[in-house]
């Protein structure tokens, strides 16, 4: 009886054997059609990656040097716009080389550059297209992000994007820092219970931190206003 089923299990497996043979003698020029393209498609991106990408990032990285120096000095018109002469401007940067690294690193300063400049809806424009998650780059990022929604008056999302950095940041030098103008955004739209709570937050979390010694006295102050 052993025998006899595993007989019906040997013909079973032939059977299906046989039927994926006959499935590609039927469609084997299909399916070479089909390598074919994958194998030219990879090769395709590739070369892209060697002939045409590599040598953009290593441009953009080379415009972004003198950028970098311009930024450190908080010259941010020439920063964002360039000289007019051998720097093209972090903007530029970031449109042109959008593809690359470099490009992309350039929408965070163009970003910070048009901040500083007063220009908050550009700024914006700039500081969302950054595409990074960089442990100290990219929480500063949401938190300037909040910086332009406050200065424009849109503080339901300035104190959405201050959490969120204070989130993304997760430790006791930053966090507490994003909660505080999370809660200072709050106070100044009347929500005293919501400042209360990210000022609680510090206490609970980052207690030990140089923003959270002091945290009590202003835990006092909303405390008495609510009261």
């Amino acid at each position: 009886m052993a025998k006899e089923q595993q007989m019906d299990e040997l013909d079973k497996m032939n059977n299906v054997l046989s039927t994926g043979e006959q499935w590609i003698e039927k469609n084997g020029k299909k399916l070479t059609t089909i390598v074919i393209i994958a194998i030219l498609v990879v090769a395709g991106f590739l070369m892209l990656k060697q002939f045409y990408f590599a040598p953009m990032e290593e441009e953009a990285q080379n415009a972004m040097y003198k950028g970098e120096f311009y930024f450190e000095q908080d010259n941010f018109e020439v920063a964002l716009n360039g000289n007019e002469a051998d720097f093209i401007g972090f903007k530029a940067i970031a449109d042109e080389y959008s593809g690359t690294k470099a490009g992309n690193l350039a929408n965070a300063y163009a970003g910070i550059c048009a901040y500083n400049l007063g220009n908050n809806e550009e700024a914006l424009e700039y500081l969302e297209a950054y595409d990074g998650d960089e442990p100290l780059l990219y929480p500063n990022i949401i938190a300037m992000i909040g910086n332009c929604y406050a200065n424009m008056g849109d503080y339901d999302k300035a104190i959405k994007n201050f959490v969120e950095a204070a989130e993304e940041a997760s430790n006791s030098v930053i966090s507490p820092l994003f909660l505080v103008k999370a809660a200072t955004v709050a106070e100044k739209t009347g929500d005293n219970a919501k400042a209360l709570e990210f000022y609680q937050e510090i206490k609970d979390k980052y207690e030990n931190s140089v923003i959270g010694q002091d945290i009590d006295k202003y835990i006092e102050k909303v405390n008495a206003q609510l009261k």
